[in-house]
């Protein structure tokens, strides 16, 4: 019946025009990437140390709001351009790390399970920002539960007026070729790889694998905190309740695609970024735009786990036969 009313190539083609068929199309692309790289690239480091955060939406939250609680108290300031949105960035990223910090000392002092804390925090997280834009970071006329709207100087620069994108974007590319030097070219990168792959090895090189663990979470947290301020000063410009697109949810599929490699993660985040910009524009001629869009993703991951159990399978027939 979907494919009755929207046929699959017309469908596909209102998908790529709403992607990359303008340069609004494009910009919308770049833009809905940007905070799922940043998330994802949380979950790639936190799963790379065997730490399964499932948390990235809280994270998410948590650093968008302690960013608007920075742009709140200085609503009215004169703070220079350049200097006022890297404070609310900053500030974002210690917010998703500390959030990300909770479940990582649970689990290594207290043993509870990373997965079953961190969802339940994306919960408690929901209800802080709830809380928050329904009391003290309500917008002055108190019309609406959402904050202020983000100054101007505060705000993302744009290479563009007539362009979205940002220079978050710009940052978010940036960020996964650091961690893709830290991984695989720095001490830490690779202890935390080892952790990752066999914590009992760790222990016999005398590597604690809680600190490892931590740090590792610590710094998903920040990513993902750091996602939350991107969008919140380069494209929301104000929090409400329904802020975020569960794009700390749909990190885990984007970094699972992409590899659990920061580089990898950049395609996976353009792919997805790009279904969401064209579903905009299928969605303006069909009822059907958010569906077929959720359709093409399950397709692409339900595939990519079949290639990947079968690469796993060819590689253990592999090795029977040559014992």
């Amino acid at each position: 019946m979907l494919f009755a009313r929207v046929p699959l190539i017309g469908g596909l083609q209102l998908l790529w025009e709403g992607s990359f068929g303008s340069q609004f199309g494009l910009s919308r692309t770049v833009v809905k990437a940007t905070p799922l790289l940043l998330t994802a690239l949380g979950m790639v480091i936190a799963w790379r140390a065997r730490m399964f955060n499932i948390g990235g939406e809280g994270q998410l939250l948590m650093g968008a709001l302690l960013g608007s609680v920075i742009v709140k108290l200085f609503l009215h300031s004169a703070i220079p351009p350049v200097i006022a949105p890297a404070m609310v960035l900053a500030i974002s990223a210690i917010g998703g790390g500390i959030w990300a910090w909770l479940p990582a000392w649970l689990f290594v002092r207290r043993g509870v399970d990373v997965v079953i804390s961190t969802i339940l925090l994306n919960f408690v997280a929901v209800q802080v920002l709830t809380w928050a834009v329904r009391g003290p970071l309500q917008q002055e006329s108190k019309s609406q539960p959402l904050t202020d709207l983000v100054p101007n100087n505060f705000l993302l620069p744009r290479f563009n007026p007539q362009s979205d994108i940002h220079v978050g974007s710009v940052l978010a590319v940036g960020m996964a070729i650091i961690l893709a030097w830290y991984l695989f070219r720095t001490k830490g990168g690779y202890l935390l790889r080892l952790v990752g792959q066999n914590d009992r090895v760790a222990r016999a090189n005398r590597i604690d694998p809680a600190k490892v663990q931590v740090r590792a979470m610590l710094i998903s947290g920040g990513l993902c905190g750091l996602a939350g301020g991107v969008d919140y000063l380069g494209v929301a410009h104000q929090l409400g309740e329904s802020f975020s697109l569960n794009w700390g949810l749909l990190a885990i599929p984007v970094s699972l695609m992409g590899g659990l490699h920061p580089i990898g993660t950049i395609a996976s985040a353009g792919y997805f970024g790009a279904l969401f910009a064209g579903s905009e524009n299928l969605a303006r001629f069909t009822n059907a735009g958010s569906t077929l869009v959720y359709i093409i993703q399950a397709v692409a991951v339900l595939g990519l786990v079949a290639v990947r159990a079968l690469q796993e399978n060819q590689r253990k027939q592999t090795v029977v036969v040559q014992e």
